[in-house]
């Protein structure tokens, strides 16, 4: 029964040491799992702040773009309505010389007939 006793007692010790060691080995897992952990926070940090400047950077580019669209739209409106304006100052003009035209066939037409009839 001694033997049998000192034979638990010696595997007792060995489980013991095993365990001893299986937990140095889950602190050293624990440890370098912080360490590569913390270097991967780092790194998304990294890239999330370059990725914050990118969408600041876009956004000033997209704001200055839409100014520059705005003022050339602005510019085309006023080109564009000077223009229309042109046309206007012409087709009234057209219409002018029309009147005088017709008026001036008109005034052509009856002499003619008048001339025709004898009554000129």
């Amino acid at each position: 029964m001694e033997a049998r006793i000192a034979r638990i007692e010696s595997d007792v010790a060995h489980i013991r040491s095993d365990l001893a060691d299986v937990k140095q080995d889950v602190r050293e897992l624990r440890t370098r799992f912080d360490k590569e952990f913390d270097e991967t926070r780092d790194r998304f940090d990294g890239l999330r702040n370059r990725m914050d400047a990118m969408s600041e950077n876009l956004s000033q580019r997209m704001a200055a773009m839409s100014e520059n669209l705005s003022q050339r739209m602005a510019a085309m409106d006023i080109r564009l309505s000077d223009r229309i304006t042109g046309v206007e100052r012409a087709l009234a003009s057209a219409k002018v010389w029309a009147l005088i035209l017709f008026i001036a066939q008109a005034g052509a037409v009856y002499a003619t007939l008048a001339r025709a009839m004898g009554w000129i």
